[in-house]
């Protein structure tokens, strides 16, 4: 299977990123392999564990289907890093100009990270305009969205934090969110268990998951 090419917005993948914190490189490649088999192409491992960067540069080439990218990106040196293991896109939770311009320069798409409207004002100003929405339900969830919708329609977003099964439908129903991150469908015991039967499943229910609850 050839890795699937990236559509104009790495928003547009799919409706649903999984969000991975990998601890044993062994289980890269099998949960990439499960999620990608559910319909979850996109996933962001999270670089919070030494093994986050072993474990894109695995899924980056063992499993061809994945459209793997690095997460909780903080600094610079992040990024080339990253980049250099196989992400073929990159997530902050938060951004500064210098970080921007190292995600900028990587040629990779990147989602800076946001939580206020000043803050995606000051992405729009520098061209940005597609975003993760972060902590998305403790910085006010689909209300706070919804409000930034009239001002602001030309930015984008992938919320992110506190997301589950039951609200991510009310998410996607917005004008102005592509996708939503989450960890739903890797629960802990699964991920101990290496029951990627089980990932496989609910990655499979996350992937038909649109506004409303229904498949898309």
């Amino acid at each position: 299977m050839a890795s699937p090419p990236l559509p104009a917005s790495v928003l547009d993948l799919a409706p649903v990123v999984p969000v991975v914190v990998i601890e044993d490189v062994g289980d890269a490649v099998p949960l990439a392999r499960a999620l990608v088999a559910g319909g979850l192409p996109a996933i962001e491992v999270t670089l919070r564990t030494p093994a986050a960067l072993e474990a894109i540069r695995e899924i980056a080439r063992e499993v061809p289907g994945a459209v793997v990218g690095a997460g909780t990106v903080i600094h610079p040196g992040q990024v080339a890093e990253a980049v250099a293991a196989g992400s073929r896109f990159l997530v902050s939770p938060g951004w500064t100009d210098v970080l921007l311009e190292a995600m900028r320069a990587s040629g990779v798409p990147f989602l800076p990270g946001v939580s206020t409207a000043s803050e995606v004002v000051a992405l729009l100003e520098r061209g940005v305009r597609e975003m993760k929405f972060f902590p998305a339900q403790a910085a006010g969830g689909t209300a706070y969205l919804r409000s930034l919708s009239g001002p602001l329609p030309q930015a984008r977003f992938c919320p992110t934090g506190g997301i589950g099964p039951d609200s991510a439908p009310d998410y996607l129903t917005l004008p102005n969110v592509g996708c939503v991150g989450g960890s739903w469908m890797l629960p802990q015991d699964a991920v101990a268990a290496r029951d990627w039967g089980r990932v496989e499943t609910l990655a499979r229910a996350a992937s038909a998951l649109s506004a409303g609850g229904t498949c898309r």
